[in-house]
């Protein structure tokens, strides 16, 4: 069993310390070491993120990264044409799959929202050039990434900004707090706690990273 070692992080099994969000859960540990915070830049990553973080609402996270492989599958891989053009039959088709969430309104919004990326891969090059501009400038953040700090982001100046980017120009489930939690996972901010092991290597990935433009 791991153990708090101060607020907001734990020392594991291993020895390692982390932030204290995956519990002893061995799959969601891997998510925090391996994915969460670093850089992402590629189109078809960051709107798989989008549509799996407007599934998450209402949920827990960790119930939609189970079944992370079964909405790849469900969703073509999250390939943005494709969903595009995916209609009322693929709908139904999804309704009925229980490995994912089904729930109409999201399977809807993810379509339309594949249909808003085209556009606004025309609009700004790519997906990715058009979101990293909300990243938030060093001196917005707090000093000090802690427990403390990280129970006042839920939302931030940038995220509500890019939530209402998204929303003009037609995107769905896609509110200041799950831009936010999409920002944190995608590496437009390291929220790992000031203690954390991954803290300083995502932070070193973020340095080394090419903004996309």
């Amino acid at each position: 069993m791991s153990e708090a070692v101060a607020d907001g992080l734990m020392r594991r099994e291993d020895g390692r310390v982390s932030c204290w969000w995956p519990g002893d859960d061995p799959f969601y540990q891997r998510y925090h070491d391996e994915e969460w915070g670093r850089p992402v830049g590629d189109d078809q990553r960051l709107f798989e993120k989008l549509c799996l973080e407007g599934f998450q609402s209402g949920l827990s996270w960790i119930t939609i990264l189970r079944k992370r492989e079964n909405f790849r599958k469900a969703f073509a891989g999250f390939d943005i044409p494709t969903v595009a053009g995916f209609g009322e039959d693929d709908v139904e088709r999804l309704l009925q799959d229980a490995g994912i969430v089904r729930h109409r309104g999201k399977i809807t919004a993810a379509i339309n929202n594949a249909q808003r990326a085209l556009e606004l891969q025309v609009e700004a090059g790519s997906l990715a050039a058009f979101i990293w501009q909300y990243e938030p400038a060093p001196e917005t953040r707090p000093e000090r990434i802690d427990h403390a700090a990280m129970r006042m982001l839920a939302k931030t100046p940038e995220s509500t900004a890019l939530s209402k980017a998204l929303k003009k120009r037609g995107w769905r489930f896609v509110g200041p707090t799950t831009v936010y939690a999409f920002m944190q996972s995608m590496g437009l901010v390291n929220d790992h706690l000031e203690g954390c092991e991954w803290r300083e290597p995502t932070e070193a990935a973020r340095a080394a990273f090419k903004r996309p433009t």
